[in-house]
């Protein structure tokens, strides 16, 4: 085989496996947590109180499979990029200094949410572009940890698509790039769970208000429309897109859970 095929092969396995743990570890520990192991005990911090059936969830990771190529291929693109001087990513962190790198994390975290907002929205713009691109993903109208890759394949290029425009226009580090792919996927896990599992107290600090809830993100696969943003409040309190009765949804699920887990306790205790 040619040398060149064959690096280029085991970079591609290497990227594929690599995304593939990704999913499988934080979608699975979340699964088997919530789904399994404390299937009765937590159901009462259930947001829909019912559970998928077993066709949701293989058509769910089915769906997640065909995601998980494209990013894999999209990382190649990247891959061959840098090899060829394209991008910004670098990976001495004396280059830019700590200051920039935790500021360049945090607004990689920032701009990847404007992105999710404004491509969310968009897909939702129209009937003909929400079939095209985003059905797939709200056919989990009772969403699971597993729902969080499960776009059609126009959806998934679409959400790939930012990778390789931001490391062409920002400085970005190595290890910047992998701790916002380890927040990536456990944000869009926890917010696909189906529970709600954020405390009342911390909802209600400043981090916490502006921070999204399990049931914000629920809300959108329930209703259909709005709670468009994927990490952060900011974008959908500026444009009203928030649901209005949002807050109160949020406390009456949280309040549950609290209730419900006081009630626990005083049980084992007596």
């Amino acid at each position: 085989m040619n040398p060149v095929i064959e690096n280029e092969t085991l970079r591609l396995i290497v990227v594929l496996l690599a995304n593939l743990v990704r999913y499988f570890l934080f979608a699975g520990i979340a699964y088997l947590l919530f789904y399994v192991w404390k299937r009765k005990a937590w159901f009462y911090m259930k947001i829909q109180q019912k559970f998928p059936t077993h066709r949701d969830l293989l058509r769910e990771i089915g769906y997640s499979l065909t995601t998980i190529l494209i990013f894999a291929a999209i990382a190649m693109i990247i891959w061959y990029a840098r090899s060829e001087g394209f991008t910004r990513i670098y990976t001495n962190v004396d280059q830019f200094g700590w200051v920039y790198w935790v500021f360049s994390l945090g607004l990689l975290i920032f701009i990847h949410d404007t992105w999710f907002y404004w491509t969310h929205r968009w897909m939702h713009s129209s009937p003909r572009i929400f079939s095209l691109f985003h059905r797939v993903h709200h056919l989990s109208h009772n969403p699971t940890p597993w729902t969080a890759f499960a776009f059609h394949p126009a959806e998934a290029i679409v959400e790939a698509l930012f990778f390789p425009l931001v490391v062409l226009l920002l400085p970005l580090h190595i290890g910047v790039l992998a701790l916002f792919l380890l927040w990536m996927i456990v944000l869009n896990v926890i917010g696909h769970t189906g529970y709600e599992i954020i405390p009342v107290k911390y909802h209600r600090t400043w981090l916490g208000r502006i921070q999204n809830t399990p049931t914000h993100h629920n809300m959108h696969h329930h209703y259909g429309r709005g709670n468009y943003s994927l990490y952060f409040n900011f974008w959908d309190r500026w444009m009203g897109t928030n649901y209005p009765n949002y807050e109160e949804e949020y406390e009456k699920n949280a309040i549950k859970r609290k209730t419900e887990s006081v009630k626990v306790e005083i049980k084992r205790a007596a």
